[in-house]
């Protein structure tokens, strides 16, 4: 009895759908397996949620200064009070919590850019490529980076802005990357699948993209938590030493502000907790994202939490 073929197309499609529903059972599985990054994950997403659909019942015009009373304690009129500039707090961590996150991701992304085109091009060229390329990550790993930051955004502070902030951070962001890549590709060069495809004919970036790459993505989403939060971390030095965007209402200048302003000695608590308990939560979600994905790209982890 000959078996009955359907649409070839209606086949790739079930094919497609049950694959991806595979994947999101796998996901799903890891995820209550793994309740680290589950936590972490939620805890940034809820930080993202708020930028996002904040604005839809918060004004965030009371972000600017002179918009509503000074130096009001949290009510039911200000949820999280009002500081000495006449800025609703609640507005300001609606319109600079957004902002205080776009800083870390661009750095991230610009930094772990940077970090892994150099690594990969050092560790799988190895030669004198690799020597010149780690030699001068290693130098710059020696140099006070807090220093140099700083010097940066004080000659450039008139101008700062947000993206402007994010390169700067991420001006000394991709050394870290490029080292701890390269060794990974220096491990991943050598095994038995790179050397079938050079045998193959397989050109370098084709190698690259396609046989190492995937084989890197867990640890570099762990990477690229990790680098936002240190870019983060550095934005907030700076802004909190007033070398950030002075018109921004990030949450590394609303500590700079209630600093200026001796919220602390004059008794405004709400003015500096509410963004240092926010920037709290954020860092403890993604440390523990960090760590739930270098669990995922780390077998002998893995293991051990099991």
């Amino acid at each position: 009895m000959g078996t009955l073929v359907g649409n070839p197309e209606q086949e790739v499609i079930a094919h497609d759908l049950a694959t991806s529903r595979e994947r999101l059972a796998d996901l799903g599985g890891y995820l209550r397996r793994n309740p680290t990054l589950l936590i972490g994950l939620v805890l940034v997403a809820s930080l993202i949620a708020i930028g996002l659909i904040g604005p839809l019942f918060v004004d965030t015009a009371k972000a600017n200064p002179a918009s509503v009373l000074p130096d009001e304690p949290p009510s039911r009129e200000f949820p999280l009070g009002s500081d000495d500039q006449g800025r609703d707090l609640l507005a300001v961590v609606v319109a600079g919590l957004p902002l205080t996150m776009e800083v870390g991701f661009i750095a991230g992304v610009v930094g772990l850019g940077i970090g892994t085109v150099l690594g990969f091009t050092a560790g799988y060229l190895g030669g004198a490529t690799d020597n010149v390329l780690r030699t001068i990550a290693d130098v710059l790993l020696t140099v006070p980076s807090l220093v140099v930051l700083i010097t940066l955004a004080a000659t450039i502070k008139g101008t700062i802005g947000i993206g402007t902030m994010a390169l700067v951070v991420a001006s000394l962001a991709w050394m870290w990357p490029t080292r701890t890549i390269r060794s990974q590709v220096l491990s991943l060069r050598e095994r038995g699948y790179v050397q079938i495809a050079k045998r193959s004919g397989m050109s370098t970036p084709e190698i690259i993209f396609f046989e190492l790459m995937p084989n890197l993505l867990p640890y570099l989403a762990a990477s690229f938590v990790g680098a936002v939060g240190s870019a983060i971390l550095a934005s907030i030095g700076l802004e909190a030493l007033g070398l950030g965007p002075q018109n921004a209402p990030t949450m590394g200048m609303t500590i700079y502000w209630a600093i200026s302003f001796n919220a602390l000695i004059r008794g405004l608590w709400w003015w500096w907790l509410t963004p240092i308990a926010l920037l709290v939560v954020l860092f403890v979600g993604i440390m523990l994202t960090s760590i739930g994905l270098d669990e995922l790209a780390n077998p002998r982890v893995r293991r051990r939490a099991r």
